[in-house]
């Protein structure tokens, strides 16, 4: 793809250069290369190599060139050479690479050039995800043959892209030339300047021939992927710095992408300005709505990206101001490209991605957002609206299942095209948790526990209370772990772990609890009574882990039943380091257990907090003894001392 190309390389960090005295062909073309005139630099790249010069930088160039351009067969030819000539390559030409061939089809190479780009990148999002999902095709395949695909009438042998609804009517961006005396051409791509273009979609689902949008909104620059207001009065989209009929430039001289916003009156489109958050430095772009209007989504390499372009978030205040713009997250961006988001109506996130594990270019993927705002893991849609080569810019009606989205691969009218698709089977799966809560012993049910439903981190997502008939159940989703705790007075606290199967349905989940017929007394260690765990802590730390909150909460439950008992907490180390460090550190370790309960409600004077440092090991771990790390740990502990009741 050619347009598409432009409007994600701008947003792209440019690699540095070093030039060669005796090459004045290599001076020109590094300094338009860096212009992002590739189409420039490539004419005399290839000439300089066809006159048998090699270099790393002028195959690393050239590679890049095309692969920005999403030309992979040439990028692969370039990216070849480049492997050949060094064996020290930067880690980022491995990925570059296994993309270019898995984008004309030459999987099992991809496969060994990834595994090796794994190798050398173990901390790198787009690795870590290769090794999770080793079966990522068969995946895919799953997830496939959702989609009927058509043509549409719109497309040019231009670069056409990026659609998005507006009433009746599609808004799209094409490169196609228009007739003037002058064709200004982008030296990146050598096409016209990209406008927004609008066509009517006609009830047998055809369309009109497409004529500009607005002569207010288009300009001489590139304009681009737009979104419209639920009441159609406002619009976002994308254009060059270009304001106020003034091009703006980075301290590199290179002209960014903006968000702007404009405003429908009297039928014409006003009011228009750049956003706040935009920079003359970095480029914003490719804008999205959620559902009520209140949130813009969209792509960026502001400060805070962790790849090439990340999706960020921002909040639209009802008196018309924005928020702080937030990044989404590492379940959702990586340190590759992520850009043209599209939020449905029923709460999931599109977007395309060559950072998440694909079938070559970049991919459309999908992440549903839980009502608490957390992302799920991504998803790829899978064939055929995925191809190997660039598929991007989707958009869907969630009543008719009917959208669009854009793509370069084979068979094109143009470099871009856009294609209608129906979708026959929804990817998102949705489980409810039904769980009940009673007695173990009598099987009577138990209404008023108190249920607490935790990820697979232990971070509390909800909290509930079961029904007269012990009945309680929450919103789940697919495929994934949690745990679920009840308590009640007079009962013991239980919690399970529950994991939900990857399909539509309902998961039944039963908790049990034993009435409490346990006499306390003073100097008695409430722990093993009630059945919690020990409370244990990392080497050298105090902080309360998420293990150990899920035990004290058994401690809190008792305490609120028997609200005269005052407990003293005692914690203990292992013998590793010193005794006056290990003295510091279990005072400090009793000190936090107690301040997690006063902050959960427990009167502070209720509580008090001893430390033994190392003075009470339970086993022989003591100087000198070697000991495995279970056995240290267990030494490591706190204790609940009852001192009044």
């Amino acid at each position: 793809m050619k347009m598409k190309f432009l409007l994600l390389t701008l947003i792209l960090n440019l690699i540095c250069y070093r030039t060669y005295g005796q090459e004045p062909a290599i001076k020109i073309a590094d300094k338009k290369y860096n212009d992002l005139a590739y189409f420039d630099a490539i004419s005399i790249y290839e000439k300089v190599a066809r006159n048998g010069y090699k270099s790393v930088e002028l195959f690393e160039r050239l590679g890049n060139c095309y692969y920005f351009n999403s030309d992979f067969d040439n990028g692969v030819k370039w990216y070849e050479q480049l492997f050949k000539l060094s064996q020290n390559v930067e880690k980022e030409y491995y990925y570059r690479f296994a993309q270019s061939l898995k984008s004309i089809g030459k999987y099992d190479k991809a496969k060994k050039i990834l595994a090796a780009f794994v190798q050398k990148n173990e901390n790198d999002k787009r690795a870590l995800l290769l090794l999770n999902n080793k079966d990522y095709l068969n995946k895919i395949e799953l997830n496939s043959w959702r989609f009927k695909i058509s043509d549409v009438d719109v497309n040019s042998i231009y670069s056409d892209y990026g659609a998005a609804f507006f009433g009746n009517k599609l808004i799209f961006t094409s490169a196609r030339e228009i007739s003037t005396a002058v064709n200004r051409k982008m030296k990146s791509t050598n096409q016209a300047f990209s406008n927004l273009y609008e066509s009517e979609v006609k009830s047998d689902g055809t369309m009109e021939m497409p004529t500009p949008f607005s002569n207010k909104v288009n300009t001489i620059f590139n304009e681009a992927s737009a979104v419209f207001t639920k009441d159609g009065k406002t619009m976002y989209f994308t254009r060059n710095n270009y304001t106020n009929k003034k091009r703006g430039k980075s301290n590199d001289r290179i002209t960014f992408l903006k968000l702007y916003k404009a405003v429908l009156e009297n039928n014409e489109w006003t009011k228009i300005e750049e956003l706040p958050f935009n920079s003359d430095q970095y480029s914003t772009a490719h804008p999205a709505l959620s559902p009520d209007d209140k949130i813009l989504y969209f792509a960026s390499d502001m400060p805070g990206a962790f790849g090439m372009s990340d999706i960020f978030k921002v909040q639209i205040r009802e008196d018309g101001t924005y928020g702080i713009p937030e990044n989404l997250g590492t379940t959702i961006n990586t340190e590759g490209k992520e850009s043209f988001p599209f939020f449905s109506n029923d709460n999931v996130l599109y977007f395309a991605s060559d950072g998440h594990p694909g079938l070559g270019g970049l991919d459309v993927f999908m992440s549903e957002m839980s009502d608490d705002a957390v992302f799920q893991p991504v998803e790829n849609v899978g064939k055929p609206l995925n191809s190997n080569q660039d598929d991007f810019a989707f958009l869907i009606n969630d009543k008719t299942r009917i959208g669009y989205f854009s793509s370069n691969r084979n068979g094109g009218k143009g470099n871009d095209d856009i294609y209608q698709f129906y979708e026959t089977k929804k990817l998102t799966c949705h489980q409810i948790l039904a769980g009940k809560v009673f007695d173990s012993q009598t099987s009577q049910t138990l209404s008023e526990a108190k249920v607490t439903f935790f990820d697979e981190k232990f971070n509390v997502i909800k909290e509930v209370f079961s029904d007269v008939f012990g009945v309680f159940k929450f919103d789940v989703f697919c495929g994934q772990s949690y745990y679920v705790r009840a308590a009640k007075n007079g009962f013991e606290t239980k919690e399970i772990n529950v994991n939900i199967p990857k399909s539509n349905g309902e998961t039944t989940c039963l908790l049990g609890l034993e009435n409490r017929n346990v006499q306390f007394a003073l100097g008695d260690d409430v722990g093993p009574k009630i059945g919690i765990k020990k409370i244990f802590f990392d080497l050298n730390k105090y902080y309360i882990r998420p293990d150990a909150e899920i035990e004290l909460q058994k401690v809190l439950v008792l305490m609120n039943e028997y609200p005269k008992m005052k407990i003293n907490i005692n914690a203990h180390t292992d013998s590793r380091q010193s005794t006056q460090n290990n003295q510091v550190l279990s005072e400090n370790r009793a000190k936090s257990t107690m301040e997690w309960l006063i902050q959960n409600g427990i009167s502070a004077d209720r509580l008090t907090a001893t430390g033994f440092g190392e003075s009470q090991l339970i086993n022989k771990c003591a100087d000198g003894v070697k000991c495995n790390e279970e056995e240290h740990q267990a030494n490591r502990r706190s204790e609940f001392i009852i001192v009044s009741m």
